[in-house]
């Protein structure tokens, strides 16, 4: 189907509902105002939307990416625009900025969680009717266009419409992006990856299937314990063993192990790195989880209340920097990996308009440039402090330090330390584009009120007061960690912008995911939270890893404007995402 754009729609939306098997179309102008309904069949719906792309890229308005933009991709398409209504409606139904939130926490139905790990594996291709994990959400074109302009009134009406209109958009693009990493895949070798369980894990036993490696480790164990029938696994039953065997800890974690000294504190802990590398990466993940040479996990746009991205499937955000080499080009492509440096903590200079601490940070590595200021003598010293500062540490090296932070970078600090006043007074706060924390609970409301009576009992009174501690911890934190996916976002939208700007590669050198969308085009890969990975021909590996300094350039002057602040970025270009 063929159907001519007229000009008032050319910088519009376009709001698409779904009715049986059938697509409802509805096109919107720059107002919000519909200009046209159309109604289209699932076999002239892919067409529909080229023409659109080609003739105006609008924004398409739909309940949730996940639904609708995988079968797009899965038919070679993509768009470069979307308004994702379940992403913004979260965000603004909680918003501080939102001067009247009411419609939208009346609109119920839109206050849905995330697709689980099962519902994006394989979408069935424009058969809407067949998706019924998000029952709840509206599908009707009508009702989607009816959220549309509440949410655009909200912003409209807000205290600060650009800053929201900033986040709902950032929050739509990595929603793109996140079905974008999953259909092209991270590259990803089986047979170097077999290759590094073999070398740290050893071979399955025949019988049991664990790898001879653990099963020596476990055997030196119960050996050194004098029990060859404890669990290792059981960490009740172990701390039993190992107070038995008079190592007095209070817990198995890693760290109060590495305190002790006996015999079998060292096997121990590698008993349980190399377990931890068999449940969470061993055979049974790699048959699960990579076919055809890529990774393909599950990304969760704002799967974290401070918006940060979670993983509902493969634990794309745990992969061990021992597996990292098993991350490999397809021949005749590179793999441009770009992290930015200190990203947290530069926000936080840039969100307080701190220009000392921005000084410390700009053309440089910010902790040694904290350093270089006389403020902390050592740039470990300097990385613990600032962190305790964002974090809330007020006991040991932290404790002590950032005092010292204080006096040299008044700004930044007081911004923190306001935010955690007002977590632990029961107060909201907000990142830097209006992504807003949840209220305390009504529990941690009534333990405050009880505390405050006269006839509270001691007992009371310390649980209200490490209650607020913590949520003052969490506010403290929940600004600068909001405000860096902020920033991340805006990077990974712009990134992929300039990427689709490239030209394709040669048709004799795809890459080897054949078939997919991206297959001759430069394309992000992996993200995590400071990080990406674009998968690019070799002949555009300079352009690409430009790209990603350019992006990250923009991102800073799209959020923080001209204030005096770099995001220098790590950027490598190679065959493997291997760390050294």
């Amino acid at each position: 189907m063929r159907t001519p754009v007229s000009d008032s729609a050319r910088h519009g939306w376009v709001a698409l509902g779904t009715s049986g098997e059938r697509v409802l179309a509805v096109v919107l102008d720059a107002t919000g105002a519909a200009l046209q309904r159309v109604d289209l069949s699932a076999a002239e719906f892919p067409g529909w939307v080229i023409d659109r792309e080609s003739a105006f890229s609008p924004r398409w308005v739909w309940n949730d990416t996940p639904r609708w933009y995988p079968r797009l991709l899965q038919a070679g398409i993509r768009v470069s625009r979307c308004h994702d209504l379940r992403l913004s409606h979260l965000v603004l139904e909680a918003s501080n900025l939102v001067v009247d939130a009411a419609p939208l926490r009346a609109a119920s139905r839109w206050h849905a969680l995330p697709y689980e790990a099962g519902a994006l594996r394989a979408p069935v291709l424009f058969d809407w009717d067949s998706d019924t994990s998000r029952s709840a959400l509206p599908t009707d074109a009508d009702e989607t266009v009816a959220e549309f302009a509440r949410q655009q009134a909200a912003i409209t009406q807000s205290t600060d419409p650009n800053r929201l209109r900033l986040l709902t958009a950032a929050e739509s693009a990595g929603a793109l992006v996140a079905a974008e990493l999953q259909v092209a895949g991270l590259p990803w070798s089986r047979a170097a990856h077999e290759q590094i369980l073999h070398e740290s894990l050893g071979t399955p036993d025949t019988t049991t299937g664990i790898p001879t490696q653990i099963l020596q480790l476990r055997n030196q164990i119960h050996e050194l314990l004098g029990d060859n029938t404890v669990s290792l696994d059981s960490q009740p039953k172990l701390l039993r063993a190992l107070h038995r065997a008079g190592v007095l800890v209070e817990s198995t974690s890693r760290w109060e192990l590495a305190e002790q000294q006996h015999p079998v504190i060292a096997p121990l802990l590698e008993y349980k790195k190399l377990t931890r590398l068999l449940s969470a990466n061993g055979w049974a993940w790699l048959d699960e989880w990579v076919h055809d040479d890529r990774f393909r996990p599950v990304y969760v746009p704002s799967g974290v209340v401070t918006g940060r991205w979670a993983s509902s499937g493969g634990g794309a955000l745990q992969i061990p920097r021992q597996l990292r080499s098993a991350v490999r080009a397809d021949p005749g492509w590179k793999l441009v990996v770009a992290d930015v440096a200190q990203l947290e903590p530069r926000v936080l200079a840039a969100m307080a308009a701190d220009n000392y601490l921005a000084d410390a940070a700009f053309g440089r590595d910010l902790y040694a440039g904290i350093v270089d200021s006389g403020t902390i003598a050592s740039r470990p010293e300097a990385k613990i402090a600032m962190l305790g500062a964002m974090y809330g540490a007020t006991s040991g090296e932290s404790g002590r330090l950032v005092p010292r932070l204080r006096r040299s970078y008044p700004r930044a600090m007081a911004l923190v330390d306001g935010a955690a006043r007002t977590g632990e007074d029961g107060g909201t706060v907000a990142t830097w584009l209006g992504r807003t924390c949840a209220p305390p609970s009504s529990q941690w409301q009534v333990a405050q009120a009880q505390a405050s009576d006269s006839g509270a009992s001691e007992a009371d009174v310390a649980r209200a007061r490490g209650w607020a501690r913590d949520r003052g911890r969490f506010t403290r934190n929940f600004i600068v960690q909001g405000t860096a996916a902020e920033w991340a976002l805006a990077w990974l939208g712009d990134l992929r912008s300039r990427l689709a700007r490239l030209p394709p590669a040669p048709p004799e050198e795809r890459a080897s995911a054949s078939g997919s969308v991206f297959d001759r085009r430069a394309h992000l890969a992996f993200f995590l939270h400071d990080e990406v990975i674009v998968h690019v021909h070799e002949s555009q590996a300079t352009a690409a890893a430009e790209a990603a300094r350019a992006a990250a350039d923009a991102a800073g002057r799209l959020l923080f404007g001209e204030f005096r602040l770099d995001f220098p970025l790590d950027v490598s270009i190679a065959d493997t995402a291997a760390k050294d």
